[in-house]
């Protein structure tokens, strides 16, 4: 069973950066591709970024996403980190970690919530 964490939300002002990070408890993680998904009030959870286990990353809504936002792992201490650098206020959302693709099998963690205003 994997447990999800996410921290390292907050509000920053339009233009500004913010990381965050997901702790993913259990001895299944390092085998999983993990993806970053967001959702803003509203709207659908969507997926942001995803990594493989070996480092591979795409990035949904290239034109709007790719270039400000980078996802990166560390296997060895079972967590998965997303760089947002250049925030607009339309990346405003409940960002969560899950598998990707999602796992029905393993709980949404309660997310970590980013405002981007100024």
């Amino acid at each position: 069973q994997v447990q999800l964490v996410e921290s390292g939300g907050g509000l920053v002002q339009p233009g500004g950066s913010l990381r965050l990070s997901c702790a993913a408890s259990g001895n299944l993680f390092r085998v999983f591709s993990m993806g970053w998904y967001r959702q803003a009030p509203g709207k659908q959870r969507e997926l942001v970024a995803s990594i493989t286990p070996g480092g591979i990353t795409k990035y949904a809504n290239a034109d709007s996403i790719q270039g400000r936002f980078t996802i990166s792992r560390d296997n060895a201490h079972n967590t998965v980190n997303l760089q947002m650098n250049s925030l607009k206020p339309e990346d405003t959302a409940v960002y969560y970690c899950n598998p990707y693709p999602r796992l029905a099998t393993i709980d949404w963690g309660q997310g970590t919530q980013v405002t981007v205003s100024s």
